[in-house]
């Protein structure tokens, strides 16, 4: 592994640990949630990309919550171009924000971390992912993504997140 993925990797979780361990506001909440990923690859030769993951969610205050996302990502290549498929296990963290005081709604997500290939000798990524959604307060939550992985190279797709969470 690089040496700048493996500090990237080291500064996420070390980010995400100070926030999830630091409850600076008596009405901070957590949420756990599990979703789907459904894309498509923006890298020739490639078809489709599906996966899911499940998502701790911290809320530093009703706008502005530190996700910590981990899951499994396939991507399956054309038919053209050889066939078969190839998967990534992503660890990231990041920031969402809502935008507006309620906690649900629209909102912006920026996560980044590093992506595991499943792949023997495949290494492991630089993962990244801006994503805008809508989360219903009842749990449900949409989302539009790009998630991008660079490691000689690189691989992304844009895609749809359907998720539930559950307050904890």
């Amino acid at each position: 592994m690089k040496n700048s993925t493996k500090f990237l990797a080291s500064a996420v979780a070390a980010l995400a640990l100070f926030f999830t361990s630091t409850n600076v506001n008596a009405q901070s909440s957590s949420k756990f949630g599990i979703g789907l990923n459904v894309g498509i690859p923006t890298t020739t030769g490639y078809s489709f990309a599906i996966g899911g993951d499940l998502r701790y969610q911290f809320d530093i205050d009703k706008q502005l919550s530190v996700p910590i996302t981990a899951g499994y990502t396939n991507f399956s290549l054309k038919d053209s171009y050889g066939g078969g498929s190839f998967g990534f296990i992503p660890v990231k963290a990041g920031l969402k924000y809502f935008f507006n005081d309620s906690g649900a709604g629209a909102y912006g997500l920026a996560e980044a971390g590093a992506g595991f290939s499943t792949t023997s000798g495949g290494g492991t990524a630089f993962v990244y992912s801006p994503a805008i959604g809508y989360a219903w307060s009842t749990g449900l939550d949409l989302g539009l993504k790009y998630e991008g992985y660079s490691n000689n190279g690189s691989i992304g797709y844009v895609g749809l997140r359907l998720a539930y969470g559950f307050k904890l």
